[in-house]
């Protein structure tokens, strides 16, 4: 396994997907690479976590 650059879905912003955050995916048994960006997963959780507070 190595790197890989991939493009966030949200901002088109690339960012790496490295060696240790792959085999991190694998342990957890997840079977796609991410389509988001770290900053946009977080972004994303805390609007997500917002929504549901305000329910």
């Amino acid at each position: 396994m190595s790197d890989k650059n991939i493009m966030c879905k949200d901002c088109g912003k690339e960012f790496v997907f490295t060696e240790g955050e792959q085999e991190f995916y694998k342990e957890k048994g997840f079977e796609n690479d991410p389509v988001r960006c770290p900053e946009c997963r977080k972004a994303r959780k805390v609007a997500k976590n917002n929504y549901r507070d305000n329910r």
